[in-house]
């Protein structure tokens, strides 16, 4: 079950195919690295829309607590964004960003392949049993449950302001995001179709076919130099 006060940052965006290695290499050879680095932050996992068009990812940093988000070292960071990082974000759209504490999760290690799905209603006490009886499904990892802190979230930074140029825009948010983590794109797909009958009051996307994602990087704090 949940570690105490564990937290979390999720982000989806997407990019252009033609500045997708860029974008990959900016992740994989700096910005990743930057944010381990950062005091609360301990490991990365990116994942890839098995959708080709377009090309959208989704970004899960695992941390201390939620207040890694709001630490004075992160913000000063995002504040001063690195001149690769200051031609990246301008080219990100769709942009989906929050991050806040870990509500409950059930299973083991971490799926290659995850649904995440956001919803704009707050954790109920029952989507806890909802969550225990999704890992319980076949070839399913672990499920969990992420509740967004609006506050830390929401703090204006120099990077932000990056993001939206030539938009106007804010970044996009969520009350909080039910993952799904499984070893295959289908065990996924199948533990998703069960949510109308195991909880058919949530407000978690039940209708369509989700949007499943594949790992195509992961970092540790411990493998830091």
């Amino acid at each position: 079950m949940t570690m105490p006060d564990a937290g979390f940052l999720l982000i989806w965006s997407d990019i252009d195919e033609a500045a997708e290695t860029d974008y990959l290499h900016w992740l994989m050879r700096e910005h990743t690295t930057e944010r381990l680095a950062t005091e609360g932050f301990i490991a990365v996992r990116v994942f890839r829309s098995l959708v080709a068009n377009p090309r959208r990812y989704l970004i899960n940093y695992e941390l201390g607590s939620a207040a890694a988000i709001s630490s004075p070292d992160y913000v000063s960071k995002l504040n001063n964004p690195t001149p690769w990082t200051r031609r990246i974000m301008p080219q990100l759209r769709n942009f989906i960003r929050g991050g806040g504490s870990v509500a409950c999760s059930a299973g083991l290690g971490r799926g290659g392949y995850v649904a995440a799905l956001p919803c704009a209603a707050l954790v109920r006490a029952d989507d806890v049993r909802l969550v225990e009886a999704l890992a319980r499904c076949d070839r399913i990892a672990a499920v969990r449950l992420y509740e967004t802190d609006r506050a830390r979230t929401s703090i204006r930074t120099t990077e932000k302001e990056t993001r939206g140029m030539g938009r106007g825009a804010d970044d996009q948010s969520f009350a909080c995001v039910l993952l799904i983590e499984g070893s295959d794109a289908d065990a996924v797909r199948a533990a998703h179709a069960r949510l109308p009958g195991l909880s058919p009051d949530s407000a978690f996307e039940k209708d369509a076919d989700p949007a499943i994602y594949g790992a195509v990087f992961a970092l540790d704090k411990r493998m830091l130099p």
